[in-house]
């Protein structure tokens, strides 16, 4: 898109935000004058507070929100290991959030001598017309319960859904957020967080499929592989988990004979692996005088 149609674009969003404005703001006052010709506004009780009561409130409010700080740094301070413990840290900051803000709105009304108890029976019943209508808010919530009880995942597993392989990031309430290696974040329902793929509990195997021209002595070559791959491994033990195995010809291309190497990594490792050790397969081959063929066309001329 161009940078003209991007500031059109941008501009005709300004004007349909205005315009919303001010549709909106009409009817309000269509709204405020019906109210007030008919007098229903007169039957709505008037908020009844004084400073002592808002002086109150708001030192409540002061020592809630202290008292939060305090809670998240202490939070902050162990930096664990262990995947569930980051999850269990994660939801109770996330549980704290959500607590502060009710606890807030509870305060806040109590300044104005509101009848929180009322209120509340009063929302038990609209939560239970709104749940009717919002069973996929339910079924977030409840799964994502059943996910940490389970403990099917946690913070920092790698885990793959429909397609989309990545870190877990976040476990909220209703949600799962998982970031690839690309740096692409996707945030999942947890409703929809179905046959996953939890690679981090196992090793798993870098793939490398290697060339070599037609030309080569294999049965030569393959006896002058164990000791490559010995190599390789000693070259990058931190990275690869045990020696490269050496499964035989993959298969026959036009120019070329792909030989099949497979090496055990952790799984947060496994595209490391992979270029690794085309790496030093790349090198280690050429020392043994074996080139990486390339496509070739013979020309016949009677």
């Amino acid at each position: 898109m161009s940078s003209k149609n991007r500031r059109q674009k941008s501009g005709s969003s300004k004007y349909r935000a205005l315009a919303r404005a001010v549709v909106l703001a009409a009817i309000a006052v269509l709204v405020y004058l019906i109210g007030k010709k008919t007098g229903v506004f007169h039957e709505i009780p008037k908020f009844e507070w004084n400073w002592k009561a808002v002086l109150r409130g708001v030192l409540i409010l002061l020592a809630m929100f202290a008292a939060e700080s305090i809670v998240l740094f202490l939070l902050d301070l162990p930096k664990p290991k262990n995947n569930r413990v980051r999850t269990l840290i994660s939801l109770i900051r996330n549980m704290l959030r959500y607590a502060v803000i009710l606890a807030a709105i509870c305060v806040a009304l109590t300044i104005f001598n509101v009848d929180i108890v009322t209120i509340l029976a009063g929302l038990g019943i609209l939560a239970l017309i709104i749940g009717f209508g919002a069973e996929s808010l339910i079924a977030d919530i409840v799964t994502g319960m059943f996910i940490l009880i389970d403990n099917q995942y946690n913070i920092g597993d790698i885990i793959e859904v429909d397609g989309f392989r990545g870190t877990v990031t976040e476990i909220n309430v209703r949600s799962t957020v998982i970031t690839d290696v690309g740096g692409n974040v996707k945030i999942i329902n947890n409703s929809d967080m179905k046959n996953v793929l939890n690679r981090s509990d196992n090793s798993s195997k870098s793939v490398s499929e290697f060339p070599i021209p037609y030309e080569t002595d294999l049965e030569e070559l393959e006896k002058q592989l164990p000791a490559l791959l010995q190599e390789i491994y000693e070259n990058n033990q931190p990275l690869m988990l045990d020696v490269p195995e050496y499964l035989g010809v993959d298969k026959l291309d036009d120019s070329a004979i792909v030989l099949r190497f497979i090496v055990d990594v952790a799984e947060g490792d496994i595209y490391m692996g992979s270029r690794t050790l085309n790496h030093d397969l790349f090198i280690g081959m050429r020392k043994l005088g074996v080139e990486v063929p390339f496509p070739q066309l013979d020309v016949r001329q009677k």
